[in-house]
């Protein structure tokens, strides 16, 4: 009878120790999968934007702008999102002229962009052929 009860102690005994390790190692899979998504997400930074309202003044000195500009923008990872297309007023008064919004992958980059020596270059060109409204905007960072 004695070795009847060991032997049942025993098997209590080691379902207990199995069930423990079993709960051990499935909290310990739960904390890596959870380090490992917090710690594994790359930060994300927001793209920027280049928004520019621009009045032509002398069309065949912007079109040599426009040739020069399109390259030193591309080497910046930039890209023309709109590029003198339609705008539609829904509030308050239409943009006259041109409208250009370039996308670049972050602020620092838009801001290199545009105090870069290859651009700074060439801004002469546009500031010679139009009146321009220009400035950078940060996107957000949640997508």
């Amino acid at each position: 009878m004695a070795n009847v009860r060991n032997w049942k102690g025993g098997v209590v005994r080691r379902l207990m120790i199995h069930k423990k390790l079993t709960l051990i190692s499935t909290l310990g899979i739960g904390l890596v999968i959870v380090a490992t998504k917090a710690l594994g997400t790359p930060s994300v930074v927001p793209k920027a934007y280049a928004i520019a309202e621009i009045n032509v003044t002398d069309p065949v000195a912007y079109k040599s702008y426009v040739d020069a500009v399109t390259p030193v923008v591309a080497d910046f990872g930039g890209k023309y999102l709109v590029r003198a297309g339609v705008v539609v007023p829904i509030e308050g008064d239409a943009p006259t002229g041109r409208f250009v919004i370039i996308e670049f992958p972050s602020l620092a980059i838009a801001r290199s962009f545009e105090t870069s020596p290859q651009y700074l270059k060439i801004a002469s060109l546009r500031q010679r052929a139009s009146r321009s409204r220009l400035f950078l905007a940060e996107g957000s960072s949640s997508h």
